[in-house]
């Protein structure tokens, strides 16, 4: 129990630290500041007794690699003075040795490393996963999937490779190149500093090649982003790019846009070859300049053979660390890049946030008031709802007409509170939405749309989604109720049939029968149905109205609707026109009245109106 407590502590300290709930939005063109770095860091807090271990054998592996120039030395200097195959031996199994164990210290290294990385990669995605499911929904209609996906993946891709080479690479480099200068120093000062007079060069070079690869690592992120995400809707849409016959214009604009990528990267690989090529000309020079020096000592009598031939060893192992040090601040810039778009979704205002006083909903009656409700969407100038007033009792079916764009499926998204009133507010059994918990609110509300999405699972699955841990029992009367189970045991694996993706090895009308199921399952005591029967050929609407007449009962129920003919039996309409409540009553009051819903249900009778989606 108390290893558990500990843990839990752990991780709300770690959260504290990686700063979650920060509004502070991450559009600095430079990259991230400095704070951002240490909640990026943050996120390996869990992990910090693994990366404990980890730099103590970076530590001993820098030792042993330290050490193997000193065997060569003593080898050379017994060959050369007065040779002695016991001291040849001696210095072979020390190379032995020292090589076995190096191997099996790289071993262990290697996997707590990929441990560590996959945990820190794991935290990641929680945080930004999490987060996504929160954005607002004008945030995912922008960005698109594919280009969401994208960003989200190379960018924690390339946090977590710039994060391993900090960690894992540069610090082991410090580590080495600290311990080699001092034993080079030691062995021959004045040798020591001429190869230490081209150490700089490979960090002059990468200071160089920095802004270019940093300019091309967020150009490269834009464009896969870009073409991924058009990827993403050309599959989403392959019966309208197949129906007019665009599959091959579609494939060359794909292939267009991966070849300028590509060339992006090619020309990236050039120019790292060329910065390459130099950094290991300067790692030649130096060879060079030391054996000349160097041999020249020996030739003095200065040092012996086997100090030259350390101290060339010393020189291949000291610009590794060199390069990894010199290419820390391109590692840096790239992590930039990454953590920019990382921190953009972490840190972007929720669509809405809970009240800290917000309570649970319990038992709902399903009373609605709309209270002088005004609402517009961002950066939109024309009100969508103006000073709406609406009252709606318990178990009524109120449906809500009227042109495009008037507000109907927006009022529903304020009662879902996917938005709050600009003025006004609503209430439920007396209750303001906001003093409510959002996501038990939404729990209970059920809601059959225009285009059923089902996921690409079980039939089972998918009726079940609303309450996972539903009996079969239960999943079956529902299916009964929804007039869907014949269809199920028409299919070839009944309740374990796979459905494909959203649903596309069903008709739009079997779809819609599983998806009232699936709400029939939940039981909400709030119905709203968005044009559920508009895509619907005759015989599929009888049968979806049928099952959506048994999920309607005794529930306080909203329905959407274009075709007049389906609200016809509704306990109450009402007209929304221009974002207001023109007109109120039953189908025959409103009939009698002949005003604007008397002109609507007159056109559509002639054909005239169009059934247009919001």
């Amino acid at each position: 129990m108390a290893g558990s407590a500990s843990v839990a502590s752990e991780q709300r300290w770690w959260r504290r630290f990686v700063g979650f709930g920060s509004q502070t939005k991450t559009d600095l063109p430079g990259g991230p500041p400095k704070s951002h770095w240490r909640r990026a860091l943050g996120f390996a807090f869990p992990y910090k007794k693994s990366v404990g271990v980890l730099l103590l054998l970076t530590l001993l592996l820098a030792a042993i690699n330290a050490i193997e120039p000193l065997i060569l030395k003593f080898i050379f200097d017994n060959l050369s003075t007065t040779p002695e195959l016991r001291a040849l031996f001696i210095g072979i199994f020390g190379l032995l040795g020292l090589g076995l164990f190096r191997e099996l210290v790289t071993g262990i290294s290697n996997w707590l490393t990929w441990h560590t990385r996959l945990g820190i990669h794991y935290a990641l995605l929680e945080a930004t996963v999490g987060r996504l499911q929160l954005l607002p929904l004008s945030f995912h209609r922008t960005e698109g999937v594919g280009a969401i996906m994208t960003k989200l993946d190379r960018s924690i891709q390339g946090f977590i490779g710039a994060l391993s080479q900090i960690l894992f690479n540069v610090f082991p480099a410090v580590i080495y190149l600290f311990i080699s200068v001092a034993i080079m120093l030691r062995l021959n000062w004045k040798l020591a500093l001429m190869v230490l007079a081209f150490a700089p060069l490979p960090a002059v070079i990468a200071a160089f090649a920095a802004p270019e690869q940093t300019r091309r690592e967020r150009s490269l992120l834009d464009q896969w982003s870009k073409i991924y995400s058009r990827f993403n809707e050309v599959l989403s849409g392959i019966v309208t790019v197949r129906s007019f016959s665009m599959e091959e214009m579609e494939k060359q604009r794909f292939l267009k846009n991966v070849e300028t990528a590509n060339r992006t990267v090619i020309r990236g690989v050039t120019l790292d070859s060329g910065f390459g090529a130099a950094t290991n000309l300067v790692i030649m020079l130096a060879r060079i300049a030391a054996t000349a020096l160097g041999g020249y000592y020996v030739f003095q009598g200065e040092i012996t053979i086997g100090t030259l031939v350390a101290f060339l060893g010393y020189i291949g192992g000291l610009f590794g660390p060199v390069q990894g040090l010199s290419g820390i601040y391109q590692t840096m810039q790239k992590a930039r890049v990454s953590l920019h778009e990382i921190f953009n979704i972490l840190d972007m205002q929720e669509t809405l946030g809970d009240e800290p006083n917000a309570r649970k909903v319990r038992k709902i009656k399903g009373e609605v008031v709309f209270e002088n409700v005004h609402f517009n969407y961002e950066k939109q100038e024309r009100p969508i709802l103006r000073g709406v007033n609406l009252n709606v009792y318990r178990g009524e079916t109120l449906a809500i007409v009227g042109p495009s764009g008037s507000g109907k499926t927006t009022l529903m998204a304020l009662l879902m509170r996917f938005y709050d009133p600009v003025e006004g507010r609503i209430l439920l059994d007396g209750a303001d939405l906001k003093t409510l918990k959002q996501s038990s609110l939404r729990r209970n509300i059920g809601v059959v749309l225009q285009d059923p999405l089902l996921f690409n699972d079980t039939i089972r699955n998918n009726i079940a989604y609303g309450k996972p841990h539903a009996t079969m029992a239960e999943v079956r009367a529902a299916a009964k109720a929804a007039n869907a189970e014949t269809l199920i045991a028409n299919l070839p694996d009944g309740y374990e049939t796979m459905v494909g993706e959203r649903g596309s090895r069903l008709s739009v009308g079997e779809r819609q029968r599983i998806t009232i199921a699936r709400a029939l399952l939940k039981d909400p005591p709030l119905l709203i149905l968005d044009e559920a029967t508009a895509s619907l050929d005759a015989e599929s609407e009888a049968l979806v109205q049928e099952a959506l007449d048994h999920l309607m009962k005794n529930r306080t129920t909203f329905v959407i609707a274009h075709r007049l003919s389906t609200v016809v039996h509704a306990d109450r309409i009402i007209v929304l026109k221009e974002g207001r409540v023109a007109e109120t009553g039953t189908h025959d009051e409103l009939m009698k009245v002949n005003g604007y819903y008397a002109s609507l249900v007159e056109h559509q009778t002639r054909g005239l109106i169009q059934n247009e989606g919001e």
